[in-house]
């Protein structure tokens, strides 16, 4: 009983940090407003300075460097990165299993309270890491903030949960009275850590705490287009745990990335991307071992607006899914599926908020819609409008921004296209850009089955106010999260502890999602200890 009340306790002491929502039910929006534009001051005065890699507790600066330059505006350049080649990140790797026998052997409940203690560090300051990170991936404030909230959620959701588990280690029951035994989770060695440039902040804080939190030691490689955000991570933590236990190495993705899969002494990867990478990285990284490699590789999300749902909600949450930060998400919404009796009427609902959605410098207070990352992902849509205008009738024409505003950054519209085809390209293929395909159906049973149509598995939304129609989408869509009725994004948005976020089949590999009560568990492996204790008669 006593176990069971203290881990109530425990978990009670979680709660999300919810910036934006906090202020909107407190009434504090303009406040929220003033905070972050004063925090964008001081980091657009801070703007240019030269980022060291950081190996076995030491900051280095490299002679060979590259910019980052905000998508925004490429006449921002919000530092100088070092560039690193395959030798230093050998050393890092070399760091990692130097220091690993002393972080192992750390209490948990010292583990636990450095990430507390960073978490909170980070929440002090969240306005002006949400500003930093605006400007360098062009998420607008409230998708900047967002972001933030949630790499403190999973530092301090992660050290409730090594809390609360007592480190992973527990007694079991034996028959036998001779014999005591436990089971004790253990941690692997060396994590590669390899994040993606949507959630600079989140995502690799949150794969990097997983790892180092349950007794591992880590090499974080961050996007080579968004170093920064992850580096005021180790910048906050490193010093406060063994030198060596986490290093930071920037720089080119294939020739890092492959480093860290070829280096023997790397006993784990986290990895986030798309599933091109991911599945060419797994094969390689266990070509000649048995090694944990866990991942998360994009989606391809479908959300169901039925007869009986609410058109405007069903409108207001495809937006938000689908264009929001640009389409730039994994769990981002890219298919429609509307009944043929409100399709006319509902394509002219999404038409009509989609051409007044406002584009720009993400962190103006009134912008929804800020540039795609880079020049790549600008080109890429080109190529994919004219494949939509060539195949498909397009309700919303996107097109590629120009003006003042425009000019420096990768600015597009956004574009609605119907009436493809079932098996084309723009309905199977991840795009990560801001074009969303409609199509109508006519049979229920028809349209579950062409959402489970896909090799991606990660997110799915429905509109319906019919409970066997819900009922039948929780019970018959394959995918890791699942949304009804959710007008601020059908697809999008989950929160730590609340909705763990895992994929299915080639969205995910281990199916445990992060943020979530068994995400830890994938980052150690169990040893069942039994000792004889004879009782002498």
């Amino acid at each position: 009983m006593t176990t069971k009340i203290s881990r109530l306790v425990n978990l009670s002491m979680f709660k999300n940090e919810y910036s934006w929502g906090t202020a909107v039910k407190e009434n504090t929006t303009d406040e929220f407003h003033q905070k972050f534009d004063t925090a964008l001051n001081e980091v657009k005065n801070d703007l240019g300075k030269d980022y060291p890699i950081i190996i076995n507790g030491e900051k280095i600066h490299l002679s060979e460097k590259y910019q980052v330059k905000s998508p925004a505006d490429t006449n921002i350049i919000l530092g100088r990165i070092s560039n690193c080649s395959k030798a230093e990140t050998k050393q890092a790797v070399d760091a990692a299993k130097s220091a690993f026998e002393e972080w192992r052997s750390t209490k948990y409940q010292r583990k636990a309270k450095v990430f507390k203690e960073c978490a909170d560090s980070f929440s002090s300051k969240k306005f002006h890491l949400a500003a930093l990170l605006s400007i360098e991936n062009g998420k607008n404030r409230f998708e900047a903030i967002g972001d933030v909230d949630e790499a403190i959620d999973f530092m301090r959701f992660y050290a409730y949960q090594l809390e609360l588990n007592n480190g992973f280690e527990k007694e079991t029951a034996h028959p036998n009275p001779d014999e005591k035994t436990k089971v004790t989770l253990k941690p692997y060695g060396v994590w590669g850590i390899i994040s993606p440039f949507n959630f600079p902040s989140a995502i690799a804080i949150g794969m990097t705490t997983a790892a180092l939190i349950t007794g591992n030691t880590t090499v974080l490689k961050p996007s080579y287009y968004t170093p920064i955000s992850s580096f005021k991570f180790v910048e906050e933590i490193y010093e406060k745990i063994p030198a060596g236990a986490i290093n930071f190495v920037t720089g080119p993705g294939d020739v890092l990335g492959q480093a860290l899969m070829e280096n023997s002494d790397v006993s784990g990867i986290a990895f986030t991307g798309s599933v091109e990478v991911g599945m060419a990285c797994y094969h390689k990284f266990i070509r000649d071992s048995v090694k944990p490699f866990v991942c998360e590789m994009g989606g391809k999300n479908p959300v169901i607006v039925t007869q009986f749902g609410n058109l405007d909600k069903a409108a207001n949450g495809v937006l938000n899914a689908a264009f929001g930060y640009g389409g730039q998400k994994c769990s981002a919404c890219s298919r429609v599926y509307v009944h043929k009796s409100i399709y006319a009427k509902f394509n002219e609902m999404l038409k009509n908020k989609t051409s007044n959605l406002k584009i720009g410098l993400p962190w103006k207070k009134e912008v929804f819609l800020g540039p795609l990352i880079h020049e790549n992902a600008y080109n890429r849509f080109k190529k994919v409008l004219e494949i939509a205008k060539r195949d498909g009738e397009i309700i919303v024409e996107g097109s590629m921004l120009e003006g003042p505003e425009f000019q420096n950054g990768y600015y597009v519209q956004p574009t609605i296209v119907s009436q493809l085809p079932h098996d084309h390209e723009l309905m199977k293929d991840e795009l990560f850009l801001p074009l969303i395909c409609i199509n109508e159906y006519d049979s229920f049973d028809k349209v579950i089955q062409l959402a489970n149509e896909s090799e991606f598995g990660l997110t799915a939304g429905i509109f319906s106010e019919n409970e066997n129609e819900l009922s039948k989408f929780f019970d018959k869509i394959e995918a890791g999260l699942l949304y009804a009725n959710r007008d601020s994004s059908a697809t999008t948005g989950a929160l730590v502890q609340i909705q763990p976020f895992v994929g299915w089949k080639k969205s995910g590999i281990t199916g445990k999602g992060a943020g979530g009560e068994n995400y830890l568990q994938q980052f150690m492996r169990a040893q069942t200890q039994t000792r004889c204790e004879r009782i002498n008669e």
